[in-house]
């Protein structure tokens, strides 16, 4: 039989021992738009050092790893511009993240713009954020 009582004097003796502040939205989202400009400008040992080891992403082509997310630049950037809007910071511990946002963005060498919804889980790690999830949801053209 599991105590209950005791289950939360431990995890709440954990706490008081981290006692990490929570990220803000804006040190987030500073940090995703790090991984779209990398996008923008190609640059993929920038996207390797944002992503985890063990980064998923889920997308409507399917899953990919980080060597996935990382080799769509072996040829050159994959986006031309972005703007990301209606975010949101779900906090589910001082250490991890949920950053939710409508991402608006062009790839190069086309003139429509797409959009789609992104939610990005973000992992403090050995005192460095890593993204190690992504799901992207593709908005119907209206």
């Amino acid at each position: 039989m599991v105590d209950a009582v005791a289950d939360r004097a431990q995890f709440q003796l954990m706490q008081d021992i981290e006692n990490k502040p929570a990220p803000s939205l804006d040190q987030i989202l500073s940090l995703e738009k790090q991984v779209w400009t990398a996008l923008v400008e190609g640059n993929a040992e920038a996207d390797r050092a944002l992503l985890s080891s063990d980064f998923l992403g889920v997308y409507p082509s399917g899953f990919a790893n980080r060597d996935d997310h990382v080799g769509q630049f072996a040829d050159a950037p994959t986006m031309a511009q972005y703007e990301l809007s209606d975010t949101r910071l779900r906090v589910l511990s001082a250490d991890i993240v949920l950053l939710s946002y409508r991402a608006d963005y062009r790839r190069p060498d086309r003139e429509e713009w797409e959009a789609m919804l992104i939610s990005s889980l973000w992992e403090r790690r050995h005192d460095v954020w890593v993204n190690s999830f992504s799901q992207d949801t593709p908005l119907d053209k209206a």
